[in-house]
């Protein structure tokens, strides 16, 4: 299915050119630096090979969601078990010990603070390489503006290498705030090819596959993360399943997990909205479709990007039941899945 690159890992300190324009930053950082986080990644079982963290699992807007005050964002504001962050995994890799994100979200601060433990920094302070690399999927809000945090008024990363499709390249290098990396040499874009992954070592690689959805200012991807035991799918925003050429079924062939978008679990969770228009597959009709696959061939699926709507996102919810039931799972944040 895939080619592969292989891309120099070295280099990430050197500037990226670039003729963008500058524009001020968005994020500021007013807080003082933390303490280094104890070296925890040796008492964390299944260190030793690379793995996948999951870091957020729910929509863009958070959970508790902005602005909102309906019975899930308040139970999520009132005991901060329940609340979530934005859908994001890391991609762990032991020896050397090495971090690359996949998304850079709103929530990026929290989500870099439960990767430390896992690479480990030389710096007393202020780390500017806190990551060794991001995978973008696409320019919806939620899932590139944490970009902003290395930049210049933050942690002002050197080269951070970011991986994105051609669109998504063109978008970030022409408009500000986002220029202003690539003009400083906070990152430097790596445009891949659709259907060749990108070795990271250790027998990892990255391979992006085209995704269908809205696409108002870049294509959006998935990506298949290929490592020395299981092949997964990540596939956290997508129009609904008859938009795929070609279909869910055929592509997830020699898949051994897939963590799916599951912003929706029914038609009806937004009262005076169709949710057909949002342009998101249903947990339910998901289900339907894979459940052969799950139960005859041993597919392991999550469901991920959960929006603040869905009744699944709680454990002891009838919807929940019915997924797992059927063979199914709710992604959980700071799971860890072996690669």
């Amino acid at each position: 299915m895939f080619g592969q690159i292989s891309i120099p890992w070295n280099d990430r300190r050197l500037a990226a050119g670039g003729a963008a324009l500058l524009v001020l930053a968005l994020v500021v950082n007013g807080c003082a630096e933390p303490a280094p986080a104890p070296d925890l990644a040796e008492r964390v079982p299944g260190s030793d090979r690379p793995r996948l963290l999951v870091l957020g699992t729910v929509q863009d807007g958070g959970l508790p969601h902005a602005g909102c005050a309906c019975s899930h964002c308040e139970r999520a504001r009132n005991d901060r078990d329940d609340a979530r962050l934005i859908a994001s995994l890391a991609i762990l890799l032991p020896n050397p010990r090495e971090v690359h994100l996949i998304d850079a979200t709103p929530d990026l601060r929290r989500q870099l603070d439960r990767a430390r433990p896992h690479r480990p920094s030389s710096a007393a302070g202020l780390d500017r390489s806190p990551v060794d690399g991001v995978f973008l999927t696409h320019a919806h809000w939620g899932h590139y503006t944490g970009l902003g945090f290395f930049g210049f008024e933050a942690i002002h990363a050197r080269g951070l290498p970011v991986h994105c499709s051609p669109t998504m390249a063109e978008f970030l290098a022409l408009n500000g705030p986002w220029s202003q990396l690539v003009e400083f040499g906070n990152i430097q874009l790596l445009p891949f090819e659709i259907g060749r992954s990108i070795a990271l070592g250790q027998g990892v690689s990255v391979g992006p596959i085209q995704v269908p959805h809205r696409d108002e200012y870049a294509d959006t991807v998935g990506f298949v993360i290929e490592g020395p035991g299981r092949r997964v799918l990540y596939v956290p925003d997508t129009d609904s399943w008859p938009a795929w050429t070609p279909p869910l079924t055929e592509m997830i062939a020699g898949i051994d997990v897939a963590i799916l978008d599951g912003t929706f679990y029914s038609a009806d969770e937004l009262p005076g909205r169709d949710v057909s228009s949002i342009g998101h597959p249903l947990i339910t009709d998901t289900m339907d479709l894979l459940e052969r696959l799950v139960r005859e061939r041993g597919l392991s699926v999550y469901f991920t990007h959960l929006n603040h709507s869905n009744p699944a996102l709680f454990a002891e919810t009838p919807a929940r039941r019915e997924i797992e039931s059927r063979g199914f799972e709710v992604l959980s944040e700071s799971q860890q899945i072996p690669l």
